[in-house]
């Protein structure tokens, strides 16, 4: 099912504002590696909003995001005081890891070694039909 105008409304705004309480806290940033939220996603009832966190050269991410988990209460008592005129209940806020940007990584690694075995090979690169 696909999200109504205002749960994208109140994602985008959860989003925003907690990447500013990330970044005001210290948390974007942690032992040379990056956090940041790569999207949220709000129940239909706004009450639920799923934080899909992107973690780059993070050692041990599921430390790290059982730490936020930890700390969801604190999160969302910050995002309380920044959205307190916009929303009328602040969203219970769930953690996630968000892996796309692994998957970009894997597939990045995949066509690249096709590459070197075509190169191999000798084979050019794929080139479109002339034939229409």
């Amino acid at each position: 099912m696909e999200e109504s105008k205002r749960q994208k409304q109140v994602g985008r705004l959860v989003q925003e504002e907690l990447s500013d309480i990330f970044q005001r806290e210290g948390v974007n940033v942690i032992d040379g590696g990056m956090v940041s939220i790569s999207r949220v996603s709000v129940t239909p009832d706004l009450l639920e909003a799923r934080v899909y966190l992107s973690l780059f050269q993070v050692k041990d991410q599921q430390k790290l995001l059982h730490d936020i988990k930890d700390r969801a209460w604190e999160w969302r008592k910050l995002l309380g005081v920044k959205v307190k005129n916009q929303l009328r209940r602040v969203p219970d806020l769930l953690f996630f890891l968000d892996d796309t940007l692994d998957h970009v990584f894997k597939m990045e690694a995949i066509f690249k070694k096709i590459e070197e075995e075509r190169a191999a090979r000798g084979e050019n690169k794929t080139e479109p039909d002339e034939e229409a």
